[in-house]
């Protein structure tokens, strides 16, 4: 890596009197996940480089209980909840970006209820108002003329509605956008929503995840661009699956912003 990423936390700051604009909340997968880690780096790159200031919790940062929520234990979803929320109201955090639709609509959506208000975006939308405010400009693109297909992913697209922020951040790579035969609201679920990640499928002819690669590589796509890391797993997965590792490339919004930087 050639530069020293920066990446302050909210205690570190609140001991240096400082508040940042943004609580970048990185996720379970984009902490623990190795090629979730990925995701989290390029998005710090991006960061760093628009002189964004912003901080993680670190260590106090604890599971969502989304995911808990979603497999019907609401109890162990509002313990979590409630950590969370008493961690964040002490910071007075204001402002949240996530990388995980997951976190993104968990926080959004259902924090308020138990008494966590924030603005919170998704990493494509805060990527697109850097781009919007010329904070970011890309030139020369790597990826002009590749066709790239994306992947909604369910609670980024059906469950809030935001189709545009990611496909107006990847029309700037000057590439070849090719939607699926189902798209946005029509979109199919990768297969990992719902808890269902950490689950055997049922019984079928085909697992959901590849049935969604097949729709992708209907495009001919020299990349199948994403915006979650769970849809990354099971994308990578269909690719693997289909033999198609060595010619298609599975990447997420931010490591295309982030290369096409050069970070």
């Amino acid at each position: 890596m050639s530069e020293k990423l920066i990446v302050p936390t909210m205690a570190e700051m609140m001991t240096q009197g400082k508040t940042p604009d943004i609580l970048f909340w990185v996720g379970s997968a984009g902490s623990y996940d190795d090629r979730a880690k990925k995701i989290t780096k390029a998005f710090v790159k991006i960061l760093n480089k628009a002189n964004v200031n912003f901080a993680v919790l670190g260590t106090e940062e604890s599971a969502t209980g989304d995911l808990a929520k979603r497999a019907g234990n609401e109890f162990l979803f509002q313990m979590q909840a409630f950590m969370n929320i008493e961690v964040l109201n002490a910071y007075e955090v204001k402002r949240i970006v996530t990388c995980d639709p997951h976190s993104y609509n968990c926080l959004k959506n259902e924090y308020p209820e138990l008494g966590g208000n924030y603005e919170v975006l998704h990493h494509t939308q805060f990527i697109k108002q850097l781009i919007d405010s010329k904070v970011i400009q890309i030139e020369n693109s790597t990826f002009s003329g590749k066709r790239i297909t994306f992947h909604d992913p369910c609670y980024l697209g059906r469950a809030n509605s935001e189709y545009l922020a990611p496909r107006d951040v990847l029309s700037v790579l000057n590439a070849n956008l090719i939607e699926m035969k189902r798209s946005k609201s029509t979109a199919l679920c990768c297969g990992a929503g719902g808890a269902q990640m950490f689950k055997e499928p049922e019984k079928g002819n085909k697992d959901i995840n590849e049935l969604r690669t097949e729709d992708a590589l209907e495009t001919k796509p020299d990349i199948i661009a994403t915006g979650c890391p769970y849809c990354m797993t099971m994308m990578s997965d269909g690719v693997k699956v289909k033999e198609k590792e060595n010619e298609i490339q599975v990447m997420d919004i931010a490591e295309l912003i982030a290369s096409a930087q050069n970070l």
